[in-house]
């Protein structure tokens, strides 16, 4: 079945695989999320140690912190909110004004002069990402041409590397400046989001969720049968491969800075500069491997996702046998990275569009992409208290998590390569 031709909204009208320039415009505008999202994931790790000192936070403070924000349950609470309203009002209506609400929680944290506005800024912050990361999502898996989903959905995956980055570099000049250079760092992030928030404002509707729309039924029903059958299913896969995964992927993004400094592996400095290698790999990766292949046909993509998955197992597999020193941090994050562009979070983004219908599809990547970020929430109470202890505890369990999330998205990929989200909804139906 050949891809139908949508009105003139960035979605696409056959199954060539060529991305015109407003998609690439598009795709890029609501992938900003993924930068904002990251990065102020990350600069709240770069700055942990800092706020600590500055604030006296304990250790379960600093855990709390880790676990109320963009990270984990302050995210968790958008996604499931914003996936469900995007599906119900429209992806544009929400995405438009989140990032407002993003902007004054990052101005929050940058001005905080005590522990009460660190972490209201860091909750609103996170709240504000959960809204906008499903709907962007869902507008760009809606845009785009079947044979160039990965591609696009790559690509915001490259604003999710580039945003750290930026972060991590910027914390890294302005070091000599302590806690006054990690509010610089903050303010950037609060003029990026303004910026994106004012592009955004031309963007128009998603086709496809205008079309279903008029179809639709009461919602009630239609979440219900979020939970049942094929879209169960997909929901519970989704759900674990991104869960277990992400573990790992919120802890090396949030705490890497933090062990790394704590366990005194390296100086702030070299922690930072460490942890933007990873993410510049993890960019390098994610253009000239996935975004080039991910479309390919689904032999490709289980072999992409089996590469990757042990890659990661191994990243971690080697603190439980070498001593927690710098040339072993290096491969571990050379490692990781590498393989979390193939078996991570990119390929999560392109099921989480291709196994459910439209008027479902932010609702489902907000619960699995919610739950997630809870269950992160939890586990980042403990791990500042496991890590102290050393890293031992710490890397056996997060083998554990990415052996799990490896194994589940190998021998369950379902063959959705290369087909219309029309096509794939009848097949699936």
């Amino acid at each position: 079945m050949s891809q139908p031709t949508l009105p003139s909204s960035g979605a696409p009208a056959g199954d060539t695989g060529t991305v015109t320039r407003q998609q690439w415009k598009w795709s890029a505008l609501a992938g900003m999320a993924s930068y904002l999202d990251a990065g102020s994931i990350v600069a709240l790790g770069a700055g942990l140690s800092q706020f600590q000192q500055r604030f006296g936070l304990s250790n379960g403070a600093v855990g709390a912190l880790g676990a109320i924000g963009p990270n984990a349950i302050g995210c968790a609470v958008g996604a499931f909110i914003g996936g469900w309203l995007g599906d119900k009002l429209g992806r544009k209506k929400i995405f438009q004004y989140d990032l407002i609400v993003y902007a004054l929680g990052i101005l929050c944290i940058a001005l905080a002069r005590n522990p009460e506005m660190l972490f209201l800024g860091t909750f609103v912050v996170g709240l504000a990402v959960g809204v906008d990361i499903p709907t962007s999502l869902a507008l760009v898996g809606e845009l785009a041409p079947a044979k160039a989903r990965g591609k696009l959905l790559g690509f915001t995956q490259v604003a999710w590397c580039l945003g750290p980055t930026i972060v991590l570099w910027l914390a890294l000049a302005l070091t000599p400046l302590k806690l006054w250079g990690i509010r610089i760092v903050f303010l950037h992030l609060f003029a990026v989001a303004i910026i994106t928030w004012a592009l955004r404002r031309g963007l128009a509707e998603s086709a496809r969720w205008k079309e279903a729309v008029k179809e639709t039924i009461d919602a009630r029903h239609r979440v219900r049968a979020l939970f049942s059958g094929k879209n169960l299913r997909a929901l519970v896969w989704t759900a674990t491969i991104y869960l277990f995964w992400n573990l790992a992927a919120g802890t090396a993004g949030f705490f890497n800075p933090y062990i790394i400094s704590t366990l005194h592996a390296g100086s702030q400095a070299a922690s930072v500069a460490l942890g933007s290698a990873g993410f510049i790999i993890m960019m390098i990766v994610t253009v000239t491997v996935f975004m080039k292949f991910s479309d390919r046909d689904f032999a490709t993509r289980k072999r992409l996702w089996g590469i990757g998955a042990i890659m990661q197992i191994v990243a971690y597999g080697l603190f439980l046998v070498l001593p927690f020193t710098i040339p072993v941090i290096i491969a571990n994050i050379v490692l990781f990275t590498a393989g979390a562009s193939l078996a991570g979070e990119a390929f999560y983004k392109v099921f989480s569009q291709e196994l459910f219908p439209t008027m479902l599809r932010g609702t489902a990547q907000g619960f699995t992409f919610g739950a997630a970020r809870i269950i992160l929430g939890f586990w980042s109470f403990y791990v500042p208290m496991l890590a102290s202890a050393g890293i031992g505890k710490v890397a056996a369990l997060l083998t554990l998590f990415l052996l799990i999330s490896g194994a589940v998205g190998y021998f369950f990929m379902p063959d959705t390569s290369g087909k219309s989200l029309e096509q794939i909804e009848i097949e699936r139906a």
